[in-house]
């Protein structure tokens, strides 16, 4: 390789990592939490729970929604969602003039109406996990991230690009802990960074793909739904709306084999302004996460179409669970902690050097 080749490749590399390092590390620091999310929650949270009237009929999902509506009066309901371990049924809403992402979530004890203590996150790692996602700055937040963890892209393609020559006199690993402590921290900064390529870019890579959640689930709705957005001229009333339960029950007939997951009304993210979008799952550590709704006009409670997602929306929900190492049992989140730990190290080494090298020049 030619010497200005490799100071283009080196220039990248610097600035690519100075640039994101700090949020890089941001990131890391966050992310060793939220990759035990379940255990911490599940810790922290634990609560010993029977419902009301195990051995009683269960209220049908209309009765369930009416119950979460009552208790907030003029609140529209934006998604419901199904505890898989108790019968409880959680309700999600929001007041029409509330700000983006405002929501008021009601777990509901199906054998009763009555509340249930809620299994979402503890306050920590709901803190903890928005700092990691948006910086609680929305969309522009995740754009930023998704921009940092290009950068993260290019400073470990290029690391790879410059290890080659710059190991070509060396056995590989090599760490000349005779040197100074700069090559040391070099060497084992090198080893670090090509011992952990591989994960980085998916961990990268997958980070990248979630911060574009919000267009790439706006273009599914503007392509996929697009025919059946435009049926109507004009919203759907909550009044004038089918039975809940009945289009739920009419979407399980349409997908028979699946696990239902949640229901998203009218006007949320992840339906049209006319229809329930029921979404169903599979049952395999993989088909785990990629959902199928079925679409159910919310006037006439007909089934109006069954939308598999395309590639792109996939991508996004096979990318989530990815990047936290959500596959494997904890085994798996362990080995994520492990590699997370080492590019902590990586990072911090590489300011070291950096700073290291401008000493040394000045």
């Amino acid at each position: 390789m030619r010497s200005s080749t490799i100071r283009a490749w080196s220039w990248v590399h610097t600035w690519s990592s100075l640039v994101s390092t700090v949020f890089l590390l941001m990131l890391c620091i966050t992310g060793l939490p939220l990759v035990f999310s379940h255990e911490i929650d599940h810790w922290l949270l634990d609560e010993a729970w029977a419902p009301s009237n195990p051995a009683g009929d269960r209220l049908d999902l209309d009765q369930v929604l009416d119950v979460a509506l009552s208790r907030h009066p003029g609140e529209v309901p934006a998604f419901m969602s199904f505890d898989t371990d108790r019968p409880v049924v959680n309700v999600t809403s929001r007041a029409p003039d509330a700000p983006a992402g405002a929501y008021t979530f009601q777990p509901i004890d199906q054998t009763s109406g009555e509340a249930a203590p809620p299994v979402a996150g503890h306050p920590v790692m709901e803190f903890i996990l928005q700092l990691h996602t948006d910086l609680f700055l929305g969309l522009p937040g995740m754009l930023f991230l998704g921009l940092m963890g290009l950068m993260l892209v290019a400073a470990v393609v290029s690391g790879v690009v410059l290890y080659a020559p710059f190991m070509r006199r060396l056995p590989f690993g090599t760490v000349r802990q005779t040197r100074s402590a700069r090559t040391r921290w070099l060497d084992w900064h090198n080893l670090a960074g090509i011992v952990t390529v591989a994960w980085v870019l998916v961990v990268g890579g997958t980070g990248v793909v979630n911060t574009l959640a919000v267009p790439i689930i706006a273009h599914w709705k503007d392509t996929a739904l697009a025919d059946l957005a435009a049926a109507y001229d004009a919203p759907v009333a909550l009044n004038e709306r089918a039975s809940l339960d009945a289009a739920v029950n009419l979407a399980k007939a349409a997908l028979p084999g699946r696990q239902l997951q949640f229901v998203a009304f009218p006007g949320s993210d992840y339906s049209t302004d006319n229809h329930y979008a029921v979404f169903f799952h599979g049952d395999t550590p993989l088909t785990a996460h990629l959902t199928t709704p079925a679409l159910i006009d919310a006037r006439t409670g007909e089934l109006a179409a069954v939308a598999p997602m395309p590639w792109y929306v996939k991508a996004l929900s096979l990318s989530q669970p990815l990047h936290f190492g959500d596959y494997g049992g904890l085994g798996l989140k362990i080995v994520w902690a492990i590699l997370d730990v080492i590019t902590i190290v990586i990072l911090i080494s590489g300011i070291y050097l950096w700073l290291a090298r401008r000493r040394r020049a000045s």
